[in-house]
């Protein structure tokens, strides 16, 4: 499939660089010497990273050419690098595993490592730069480095060239608006000038080993204080306690049903390897608006029902009887708040949702999959996982780590899809309009596709990223997404 003329991107972008770099200075001080530790979230997928799990998403951009030279997108990216401290940042793990990693200022930041430059041979089609994403994504980031790669694709046909982001999912979430994908881009042709947004970047030595011994006793101390004071908060206010017990029991009652009740065993899960495959898809973000419209549903829905049928067709094909059949996803969901808008690092809860696969047609799919997420939003899942992010930050690491596998267990769910809105103007890179972007997920341990959805400016893509091995097929699935939009145009809607 060659490249479409237009696509979608996995993060929204700040609608004033300005505003965005002010906002991170107040809250994330340029050169600051206090390191500043991971959250829980961060830190579980830190350690989700193994068996084969590469824990970096990303996504893949396309523009008109010409291709910048070098130096002139070096000092471009080197810029907005202000707008992102985080990028300048790498981890520093304490000495005994009582409290979670840091994150500190590189004191041997090196762009160059980081800005990287490759080309396609002739004549650079979308199939050429498929593998090249995927070669890239199987390959896993230096924990010694600050966690992200750009990369700049000469050679696609036509006279365009791509830009692979890759970043480490501790690093960021692709929700909270704010990275350096989306700050190097502009709304206009001419590029913003930002530099009195930020303030200049200095460098400082990393912590020592003493420092972080000293910073490890001091937050395992905190820490007994930290649930006393979360104990007295509840005794002056025992309605609220009330209610957080109700949420955590909801929680674990919810968890513990569907591990009785666990996720059916289909191709889509076992044992992966570090190698991937990728595939991407384009579709008409006005046709979905209409299918949404016609049936009573949400743009989720309908993305949700597109893979159900992508999914169904797939497993058919592979021999997979569907009769009965129902799948589980991990449908991650934005917990920012408005002040939180800007800030890196990640605020998800994880809800888990039924594709139902056995439906015959895509409609029946589409009606079923939009009462079930109806369903999920009345119930207490939203709050209970809400409630249990925050009080995953009083667990040490090795509570972490058992956590965050029984979150990310194949009995669990089968598959993760994610649907980012994005932004319906056109952007640019130093004057060249971006044409295409499709979002790249992550694989857990032990699940062999991800799909991950991004709109922009009048088009939805949807991103497939699978095992090397397992998924051999990917592009049926990818082909799935558009027969099945197709169809559900064709039929007359279902009542909503």
């Amino acid at each position: 499939m060659s490249l479409s003329k237009s696509a979608t991107y996995p993060w929204p972008v700040p609608q004033e660089l300005s505003d965005i770099g002010n906002q991170l200075s107040e809250r994330s001080p340029r050169g600051a010497r206090s390191p500043a530790q991971l959250s829980a979230t961060d830190t579980s997928f830190l350690l989700q990273e193994r068996h084969g799990a590469q824990m970096h998403i990303g996504g893949m951009s396309v523009f008109e050419g010409p291709v910048p030279g070098h130096e002139e997108l070096r000092e471009h990216v080197s810029e907005r690098l202000g707008l992102v401290p985080r990028f300048r940042q790498k981890l520093a793990n304490p000495p005994i595993a009582l409290t979670r990693p840091w994150w500190v200022d590189d004191p041997g930041f090196n762009l160059d490592y980081h800005l990287r430059r490759t080309a396609l041979p002739s004549p650079g089609h979308g199939v050429q730069l498929k593998a090249l994403v995927a070669r890239i994504f199987s390959q896993r980031l230096d924990r010694g480095k600050p966690l992200w790669e750009m990369w700049v694709v000469e050679g696609l046909e036509e006279d365009r060239f791509a830009l692979i982001t890759k970043a480490h999912h501790a690093l960021v979430d692709g929700i909270s608006g704010v990275d350096l994908a989306s700050v190097i881009m502009d709304t206009a042709r001419e590029p913003v000038p930002v530099g009195g947004a930020v303030l200049p970047f200095e460098r400082h030595p990393a912590p020592s080993r003493a420092e972080l011994l000293v910073r490890t006793a001091a937050g395992a101390a905190k820490a007994p204080l930290s649930v006393a004071q979360y104990a007295a908060g509840a005794l002056l206010y025992p309605q609220r306690l009330t209610r957080t017990v109700a949420q955590v029991g909801s929680a674990v009652a919810s968890i513990g049903w569907e591990l009785l009740t666990p996720a059916p065993r289909v191709p889509l899960n076992g044992p992966i390897g570090p190698h991937r495959r990728y595939d991407f898809r384009d579709l008409s973000f006005a046709e979905l608006r209409a299918v949404k419209q016609r049936y009573g549903a949400t743009i989720n829905d309908v993305v949700l029902a597109l893979a159900t049928s992508a999914l169904r067709r797939w497993l058919r094909a592979r021999g997979v009887r569907t009769e009965g059949l129902e799948l589980r996803a991990l449908v991650p969901v934005n917990l920012r708040s408005d002040e939180e808008r800007g800030l890196l690092g990640n605020r998800v809860a994880l809800l888990r949702t039924a594709l139902p696969v056995y439906a015959d047609e895509p409609e029946q799919q589409l009606a079923l999959v939009r009462d079930e997420m109806r369903e999920v939003k009345r119930s207490r899942q939203l709050m209970a996982a809400q409630t249990i992010i925050g009080m995953s930050g009083f667990a040490p690491p090795t509570i972490l780590a058992q956590a965050s596998r029984l979150h990310f267990s194949t009995r669990l769910f089968n598959l993760i899809i994610t649907n980012v809105p994005g932004p319906q103007i056109p952007l640019y890179l130093l004057g060249r309009r971006l044409e295409t972007i499709a979002p790249v997920a992550f694989l857990p341990s032990g699940h062999a596709v991800s799909i991950a959805v991004f709109s922009y400016h009048g088009l939805i893509s949807f991103g497939l990223i699978g095992d090397y091995d397992r998924m051999y097929d990917l592009e049926l699935v990818a082909d799935g997404l558009e027969e099945s939009l197709a169809e559900l145009q064709r039929v007359p809607a279902l009542a909503p």
